[in-house]
């Protein structure tokens, strides 16, 4: 998979944005957690599952010796598959499973995002691991292996109302006799829990800056078969609606409730994790800030930026054409600019001039590769993160608008007058479809210089007024009363230059023709 992933970067080196960066700081250094990995999971012993059925009716047998055991029954099945693809993955999470990359009964040397089995070729999707209740109706398409079978009491209600019968006890004393007694919680916080928490991020230009949440960002926690997780609320706030008593692995999983995902796993996998290492079973608080670790933060901050603008796409607020549901989002720390390629929507990988150069990879390329990616090289502070992912959302409500045959003779112009001028962004409008990209970004500088004011107030940016083409048509024409939705209203598949444009929305709004045609005049080449 690694020609995947080059011809990827190559596309999103060439299909780039330029965002007339400022000056930005130097490196920035991690001064919060530190200790978070990123890198491939290291696994050490294997460990003995407390929650076999085995284990736990033992268990219950030391603690009510005069009870049968018998009781007991299988309620869950820990197992593992080796998908034939990212389609196996779907289908599972589709019935509810809660599936993870890596074994959970060994203990973890040293934890990381991800894990790939050294028996699958790096080019495969790994091995994934799943508890699943005994009544969960497994495809038959899918191919797995029973690894234990499992008691997990909070989830069988007629045993666990059972009168007298303490399940907690039971739990702990499981934990004891497979060796796992350290990693309970003292019995001064004995009892089952629900862990709770808020997932906390600062931006130091806004909000005052205090903390405000990480919204919608999905929280994950286990130990070893039990699973559980739950996503956060606009303000960060989560409570996983499983208890516990012993300590948890918690990790954030950045596929977000408003069905967008930041990153991946390998490439084959979509969204990026960041554990947060071992914590009490009571939950986590976690503020993180530009000096946190580098990746988390920059995946929070995407989040939140992405989160942001879909909530404002509302009636009620922009009034925007949505970006399309199952957004993906690559981050790319050796890139300085961003794109919309909108791969993953059937976008590039359909034109005549790649069919024959990506040849089978043409498929997966559109199955597995990015919407939108976000160059981050130089970027430290929120507000820089913020600008690029706006503008780049802003291409992405256009796209959805226009569709894919617009978007691909868009992208045409950008990589011809790319190598036409020498590597010059945007080239010089003197190509082919110059139009497209003139419409186009006319519009995503305008709407991220719109959102950037709202959010860090001052003066109305200047962003993108440098090069060729005029975002300043939208911003004279918003002082005049003219609302972000009226421009997208205008920006139909027939739309391909300046002048359509203006047509455009003279049809659209013909009582403000005089402003129009000023404003329009006032640019004319």
């Amino acid at each position: 998979m690694s020609r995947l992933a080059c011809v990827v970067f190559l596309l999103a080196m060439l299909v780039s944005c330029s965002k007339d960066p400022e000056a930005m700081d130097g490196e920035v250094a991690s001064t919060e957690f530190e200790s978070l990995s990123h890198g491939m999971i290291v696994l050490g012993e294997k460990l003995e599952n407390p929650y076999t059925t085995e284990n736990i009716r033992e268990a219950f047998a030391n603690v009510y010796p005069t009870k049968s055991r018998d009781e007991i029954t299988t309620s869950h099945y820990y197992l593992r598959f080796l998908p034939a693809g990212e389609g196996d993955i779907e289908l599972m999470e589709a019935l509810g499973a809660e599936l993870i990359d890596h074994p959970v009964d060994y203990k973890i040397v040293v934890d990381g995002d991800y894990y790939h089995d050294p028996s699958v070729p790096e080019d495969k999707i790994t091995w994934q691991y799943a508890v699943i209740p005994k009544d969960f109706d497994i495809p038959s398409c899918i191919d797995y292996e029973l690894i234990d079978e499992c008691h997990i009491s909070e989830f069988s209600p007629g045993i666990r109302s059972a009168d007298g019968i303490d399940w907690e006890a039971v739990e702990r004393e499981a934990f004891r006799i497979t060796g796992n007694e350290d990693m309970l919680q003292p019995h001064s916080k004995a009892s089952k829990v629900n862990p709770s928490g808020r997932i906390m991020i600062v931006d130091e230009d806004a909000n005052g800056g205090k903390p405000f949440g990480v919204s919608g960002v999905k929280v994950m926690c286990n130990t070893f078969v039990k699973f559980s997780s739950a996503y956060t609320d606009r303000d960060g706030y989560y409570t996983i609606p499983k208890k516990f008593s012993a300590k948890l692995r918690y990790r954030l999983m950045f596929k977000n409730e408003k069905d967008f995902a930041i990153g991946f796993n390998l490439i084959l996998l979509p969204a990026s994790r960041s554990t947060l290492g071992k914590a009490s079973a009571e939950g986590i608080n976690v503020t993180i800030t530009k000096n946190s670790d580098r990746k988390l933060f920059l995946r929070s901050v995407v989040n939140n930026a992405v989160y942001d603008y879909i909530s404002r796409c509302s009636e009620d607020d922009l009034n925007l054409t949505l970006p399309p549901k199952d957004l993906r989002i690559w981050l790319f720390g050796g890139l300085e600019a961003s794109s919309a390629v909108m791969i993953h929507h059937k976008a590039v990988v359909t034109h005549r001039y790649l069919d024959k150069f990506l040849g089978p990879f043409s498929s997966i390329l559109a199955f597995f590769a990015p919407d939108i990616t976000i160059g981050t090289k130089n970027m430290h502070s929120y507000k820089d993160v913020y600008r690029s992912v706006t503008h780049e959302l802003a291409h992405s409500s256009h796209f959805a608008q226009v569709g894919t045959e617009y978007w691909n003779n868009y992208i045409e112009y950008i990589l011809k007058s790319y190598f036409k001028s020498g590597g010059m962004t945007y080239g010089s409008g003197d190509v082919e479809y110059a139009g497209h990209c003139e419409v186009g970004e006319m519009w995503a500088y305008y709407l991220s210089s719109k959102m950037y004011q709202d959010r860090y107030g001052g003066p109305f940016p200047q962003f993108g007024t440098g090069y060729w083409f005029n975002p300043q048509i939208f911003r004279y024409l918003d002082d005049r009363g003219f609302a972000p939705s009226d421009f997208l209203s205008a920006l139909k598949s027939r739309v391909t230059d300046t002048s359509l444009l203006r047509q455009s929305l003279v049809e659209l709004y013909p009582s403000r023709r005089n402003i129009i045609e000023q404003v329009f005049s006032r640019y004319e080449k």
